[in-house]
């Protein structure tokens, strides 16, 4: 096994200035039509810095490599999702069930606007999955399906909760995810968002009436 560390996946520094702002927007903006064109195996630093129009050297003052920019989509995907699930099912003016219900819709409808991306990112997952930087952000989801349950199944033991704020998780973004890597129509998107969310609040509305 091999004990080769993990390339750096950081930004070397953050945009300060309004041009320097705009010149990582012109390469990350680059970097997905790079990576939605070749994928992942033809992905390159020099690919992105001549489709943003910089030098490579540009570039290197806030990528080191070409891990740390795939990460840098991933991560900004992955923020958006957690963003979208914290406001959802934060939302505690609304019950609860209603909150599980808007978010399996809205994810659905994000995973087949983003599906095309996201396919191309996975396949650059084992660059950075088991990073630092990953697993802080995934923590914070965890943290939003905690709070959730508490409000959802206040009766049951933590432990339930635990393992229903799992499944419910895994099972909206697997089934997301599957649903969306074949072209759907948005009245197939709605009918299948419809028939998970039923299922997923019949499951919690049994957990808390047992």
């Amino acid at each position: 096994m091999s004990n080769r560390p993990n390339p750096r996946i950081s930004s070397r520094k953050q945009p300060k200035q309004a041009r320097s702002t705009e010149l990582v927007s012109a390469i990350l903006e680059a970097a997905v039509q790079v990576l939605a064109e070749g994928g992942a195996q033809r992905f390159t630093t020099a690919r992105v810095a001549e489709r943003a129009g910089v030098s490579v050297g540009s570039l290197y003052q806030y990528f080191p490599n070409k891990a740390a920019i795939l990460f840098r989509l991933q991560s900004d995907e992955w923020r958006q999702t957690t963003e979208q699930w914290g406001a959802i099912l934060g939302d505690t003016a609304r019950p609860p069930l209603e909150r599980l219900r808007s978010l399996v819709h809205a994810f659905v409808r994000s995973e087949i606007e983003e599906a095309a991306l996201r396919g191309a990112l996975d396949d650059a997952a084992p660059l950075y999955r088991d990073s630092d930087e990953a697993e802080q952000i995934h923590a914070e989801g965890d943290r939003i399906i905690e709070r959730f349950m508490r409000d959802a199944l206040p009766n049951i033991p933590d432990a339930g909760r635990r393992l229903a704020g799992d499944l419910v998780s895994t099972t909206v973004i697997a089934v997301g995810k599957d649903f969306s890597e074949t072209p759907r129509t948005d009245a197939e998107a709605r009918a299948y968002a419809d028939a998970m969310a039923d299922m997923l609040c019949a499951y919690l509305r049994e957990l808390e009436r047992s």
